[in-house]
């Protein structure tokens, strides 16, 4: 059907017309002839706190950009506790000294896997009770868009590791290292006694 012009309406379709003008509301209030906007109701804007400084303040720091997942740091710390809390406790602390340790740093997740396999079973066979794996932190660069970047690969690959076969059995618990070991660039890995 071809569209009409409104002033080519029959005297039924204009007066049908009216009648709907007259009960619709106008999505554009602005484009009406001959109505004034300010009598129309505006939507309120809300009020914006204006921030305001006193000399020599600093501005407070940015938000945290958001993290959907928890960090590695949280994942370890929420495990439940497989060994004895006091021995745990002096672990946390700093207080015993690893029986050995491997350095991953800047080795590639295909060589730090078999590497960190190896070293784990032979520590075993060694009969070590702890053993330090350090990863490094990680490279840090600014966040750059809305999706969260996980820096550090190794960091969090290593926990993922130590909890799948064939290392899982041999391991009672993995804790983060106390800073004089290398804090969060580090982790404790205490054995099960070997049988």
């Amino acid at each position: 059907m071809p569209r009409r012009k409104p002033r080519n309406l029959r005297p039924e379709e204009a007066e049908l017309w009216k009648k709907v003008i007259e009960k619709a509301d106008p999505l554009h209030p602005k484009r009406l002839p001959g109505v004034e906007t300010s009598v129309l109701a505006q939507p309120k804007s809300p009020k914006v706190p204006v921030p305001r400084f006193r000399l020599g303040e600093t501005a407070k720091p940015a938000p945290p950009l958001h993290d959907l997942a928890p960090g590695i740091s949280d994942h370890l710390a929420n495990q439940p506790l497989s060994m004895d809390r006091k021995r745990f406790t002096k672990l946390k602390k700093g207080r015993i000294t690893p029986d050995a340790r491997i350095d991953l740093h800047g080795l590639t997740i295909a060589q730090a896997h078999p590497a960190l396999t190896g070293f784990i079973l032979d520590a075993v066979a060694q009969g070590h009770r702890l053993v330090l794996v350090i990863t490094g932190k990680g490279k840090s660069k600014p966040d750059h868009g809305p999706i969260p970047e996980r820096h550090g690969v190794l960091r969090h690959q290593v926990p993922h590791w130590l909890h799948t076969p064939p290392l899982k059995p041999h391991i009672l618990q993995v804790a983060e290292a106390h800073i004089r070991h290398g804090g969060q660039g580090a982790y404790y890995v205490y054995l099960r006694r070997a049988r």
